[in-house]
């Protein structure tokens, strides 16, 4: 009888820990997507993609000290809009993406800590070079009762692109493609310069 009681619970425990495993696996997944939709609301320019990541009641926490916290979701997308109008509007692209190098989750909250690398590509008629600039981040999700986990808290800062070019994959954590570093200042060659 002991060993019957014993099986079962060894059983109960292997399934709990097996659901939990997955439920985890799960989650990172969906926290993963976050920054895909991030990415296709970049290349695509389209705010809707945006509109679907972030909470209604999210805030969003600039960098610059001149600027004040947006709070909610239609703020949030409307600050996206204007930005993603003046790429449109100079014919150019605009590219994003992340390193995920810590992420904490607790119950239906989640932290997200790592780098991001932003990329801009002018018009052709610009005749101008690709530039990039990157930064830190940190984020706060919550999964809502749906299911599903939406950007409470977003805050950024500027920071060297080799940090993002550095930054080592995490299991499970969202690693992001594989940009290349770019120049961004080419010396010119000069046609007596002796070459070295």
């Amino acid at each position: 009888m002991f060993k019957k009681a014993t099986h079962r619970l060894t059983l109960a425990v292997c399934l709990y820990l097996a659901a939990m495993h997955l439920a985890f696996a799960n989650d990172n997944e969906a926290l993963n997507e976050l920054y895909t939709h991030f990415n296709e609301a970049f290349n695509e320019l389209d705010v809707s993609r945006i509109q679907s990541i972030y909470s209604e009641d999210a805030c969003y926490i600039p960098e610059s000290q001149g600027e004040e916290i947006t709070v909610g979701r239609d703020n949030i997308v409307a600050l996206y809009k204007t930005f993603f109008g003046k790429i449109q509007h100079k014919k150019a692209k605009i590219e994003v993406d992340f390193r995920v190098i810590e992420r904490n989750i607790e119950g239906t909250s989640a932290t997200d800590i790592g780098y991001y690398l932003i990329r801009f590509h002018p018009s052709v008629d610009a005749g101008e070079p690709v530039s990039e600039f990157a930064g830190k981040f940190v984020t706060v999700s919550k999964k809502k009762a749906n299911g599903k986990w939406y950007l409470t808290v977003d805050t950024n800062n500027r920071a060297e692109a080799a940090f993002y070019f550095n930054a080592k994959p995490s299991l499970n954590l969202y690693y992001g493609r594989q940009f290349s570093a770019i120049n961004s200042y080419v010396k010119p060659k000069i046609h007596d310069e002796p070459e070295h």
